[in-house]
């Protein structure tokens, strides 16, 4: 599941455009960032003259009079039941996407909106009935987008799109190899939940004591995390306020419009093939090759929120695979691959988009990899030449020290607030070890294939991973956490051995460690927020527990509910591909069997490609910004290799219209652009619940909508003649 937005986070860290990468976790947060940053230029561009004083001078002074609350009045009951309503409707969202194409935007913004507005709603209708006793703050407002946030971080980074329905049968069943029992686990609600509550708080416990080292020391940026505080910041002056109003107004409007569509839609879907979403918008010898405009709307908005580049890229992918390589392979058939094989076998057409879209993904994961990990070197090495003198405004006791460089007033006022609660540190050591005490002796029970000395060893690296994916995502905004999830496939899976299950225990192990790193930069984020909110650091780390707990059981119910729902999900060309559980499970063999059951020229062409993501990326770091925002990222470009360039379409169709909103006015564009298409995304998303409970109520679509060509309806229509 790659996000591409403000944060690529599935999406490797592809490229200097937020990418919400395909796997979810890589692109998303670099849309908060970049949907964030829209916000503030907008109120600044608008003339919003509170915000953008604010902005361009000293924030906290906008502040001054107001009392920062303890971090015990952070929080709140009403919080944190608006961050559940908030994580179930962006679980179900989140959710649908990964089951779709793996493409996630980000809704940081849409949470942060919504939160704010809930809670000022709330606020409101008590303060008229005189029963308001705690104002809306600032801080309040940070607890709840980093609860809302981490609970939905489990829909991702839970696997349910990519490594853990790997495991399915159902999706074992599509290959030839370790399709055994020993290599199949079938998704059950309590297995699910128990094993997502035992790896998925390790994370928070990792890097608690680097966190004054990364935010007040390093002085990282954290690029997410600081548009998020300026949205924040923003929301909470009255110009803001007015600005937020707004743009939840246009928020729900469009939530109420994708909503209806989709409703809409569903009367004419009474088989797979039947619809809008099987509509032939550019003929049939293109729909034929997954080139159509299916109307959806939750993928118009993805395309809205994520980088030109990200689309275009994704379209181009396309072109290559559907519209050149793939009809050029098909003619070998016969010749390259036995014409008797079934369209889904490996052995066949199947295996080409399967392993050279692999190809291209472990390409541009290993040349961002090394590119970030390379960054991260070179800049602790650079800080530790200087010294850290020169870049604390405190003492490591928390004392105020002289330093040679200007202490600013708002830098002053955060530190010492960022300072003033600490978490204990045999807190986060003690958690450490006990939490992975606890997951060491229970995952081997849930995946028996996945020795105890095997999460050892990767608990035993796990902090210093999480420290470079933490620190990497500080200074690029790249989370590279899919990449070490893939790095857990291969070693887990090739030390486990094939006759020993290797395939199920490096799809486990990927869990496991994507959870750790992920965990651990997302952390890192939030207190980078909160750093700038004056949100306390143990509110911010109280918040992501519960939002991860939260997490840990809607993300597998909301899944449940979709895999009961949908008898198809995982199966290629159905409704909900998960094109990325084919694609890790087949990573798994691979780091398992070896290349030998690829099809004839398959291995040269995935080397042709790997080597492309290289080169690709490699150029477009070379060559100058202006020349290398029209470089395509060769991540976007795997994505629709293996399930088409329908959604691509869609995707450029959301830039085609935000592109022609900004030419005609572009402070309106930046306003309420991010609104626009998270109501489209929320309304589409959510639109799936009632669909999963008609389909589980047995409740079928009363039309089919269908598209012939002239000869088949004159042949249909003369068989309908003879029956009458």
């Amino acid at each position: 599941m790659e996000s591409y937005g403000a944060d690529r986070r599935e999406g490797e860290g592809e490229g200097e455009e937020e990418m919400v990468a395909p796997e979810g976790s890589e692109m998303r947060r670099r849309s908060a960032a970049a949907a964030a940053a829209k916000e503030v230029e907008t109120r600044e561009g608008n003339g919003e003259a509170a915000a953008s004083t604010m902005m361009s001078m000293s924030v906290e002074r906008v502040f001054e009079g107001k009392r920062v609350p303890g971090w015990r009045e952070q929080l709140t009951l009403r919080a944190f039941v608006v961050s559940f309503v908030l994580a179930a409707m962006f679980s179900v969202i989140v959710m649908k996407l990964n089951l779709t194409t793996g493409i996630i935007p980000s809704l940081n913004v849409s949470a942060g909106l919504l939160g704010f507005f809930f809670v000022k709603t709330w606020t409101a209708a008590l303060d008229r009935v005189g029963l308001l006793k705690k104002p809306f703050t600032r801080q309040e407002n940070t607890v709840i987008q980093t609860c809302v946030v981490a609970a939905y971080d489990i829909a991702f980074s839970g696997g349910f799109g990519s490594y853990l329905l790997g495991m399915s049968e159902r999706v074992a069943n599509q290959t030839t190899e370790a399709n055994d029992p020993q290599n199949v686990k079938d998704p059950q609600l309590g297995w699910m939940i128990g094993f997502l509550f035992v790896v998925s708080f390790l994370g928070l416990f990792a890097l608690v004591p680097l966190r004054k080292i990364m935010i007040i020391d390093y002085k990282l940026i954290y690029p997410s995390g600081t548009a998020t505080a300026h949205l924040i910041n923003g929301f909470h002056t009255p110009q803001g306020a007015k600005l937020a109003r707004k743009q939840v107004i246009t928020l729900a409007k469009f939530f109420v419009i994708s909503f209806a569509w989709g409703f809409f839609q569903w009367f004419y879907t009474a088989t797979d093939s039947c619809g809008f979403q099987a509509f032939p918008t550019l003929g049939l010898k293109a729909y034929a090759n997954n080139f159509y405009f299916d109307f959806s709307t939750i993928y118009i908005g993805v395309g809205m929120i994520c980088p030109y580049i990200v689309n275009v890229s994704v379209l181009l992918g396309g072109i290559i695979s559907w519209g050149i390589m793939w009809p050029l392979i098909n003619n070998k058939k016969g010749e390259w691959f036995s014409a008797d094989l079934p369209p889904t076998s490996l052995h066949g057409l199947q295996g080409y988009r399967v392993f050279i879209s692999i190809a291209l993904i472990l390409g541009d994961g290993l040349y961002n990899f090394v590119k970030v990990l390379l960054h991260t070197v070179t800049s602790l090495v650079a800080a530790a030449r200087k010294g850290r003198t020169s870049t604390l405004p405190v003492s490591d006791n928390g004392s105020p020290i002289t330093t040679d460089n200007p202490v600013s007033f708002d830098d002053e006022r955060r530190t010492e607030l960022f300072l003033k609660d600490q978490i204990p540190q045999p807190v986060a050591y003690g958690g450490y070890v006990l939490v992975a005490v606890i997951s060491i002796v229970t995952v081997p029970h849930i995946f028996p294939q996945l020795k105890w000395y095997y999460i050892l060893v990767a608990y035993v690296f796990a902090p210093v991973l999480a420290f470079c994916n933490a620190y990497g995502c500080g200074l690029t905004d790249w989370s590279l956490a899919s990449t070490y999830g893939k790095l857990a496939i291969f070693t887990i899976g090739a030390w486990a051995g094939a006759s020993h299950g290797g395939v199920l225990a490096g799809l486990a192990a990927c869990g496991v460690m994507m959870s750790i790193v992920s965990t651990a930069a997302d952390l890192m984020q939030d207190f980078k927020t909160g750093y700038m909110t004056l949100a306390s650091p143990r509110s911010m780390f109280v918040s992501q527990v519960i939002g991860t707990a939260m997490g840990c059981v809607i993300a597998p119910c909301v899944f449940w509910l979709f895999f009961k729902a949908f008898k198809d999900i995982g199966l290629s060309g159905s409704e909900y591909p998960a094109p990325y559980a084919i694609v890790y499970r087949n990573m798994a063999i691979l780091g398992v069997d070896g290349f030998g059951s690829l099809p004839k020229h398959c291995l040269t062409l995935c080397f042709v490609f790997f080597a492309a993501a290289i080169v690709i990326n490699l150029i477009r770091d070379l060559v100058p910004q202006k020349v290398a925002r029209f470089i395509p990222l060769p991540m976007a470009m795997a994505i629709p290799f293996y399930i088409g360039s329908y959604f691509a379409i869609d995707m450029c169709v959301g830039s085609l219209i935000l592109f022609v909103w900004e030419m005609v006015d572009k402070a309106k564009a930046d306003a309420f652009g991010p609104a626009v298409a998270s109501g489209l995304i929320c309304g589409d998303g959510l639109w799936t619940l009632p669909q999963s409970v008609l389909s589980l109520a047995k409740v079928q679509p009363p039309i089919c909508m269908k598209f012939l060509s002239r000869q088949i309806n004159d042949k249909v229509d003369t068989y309908i003649a003879t029956l009458s």
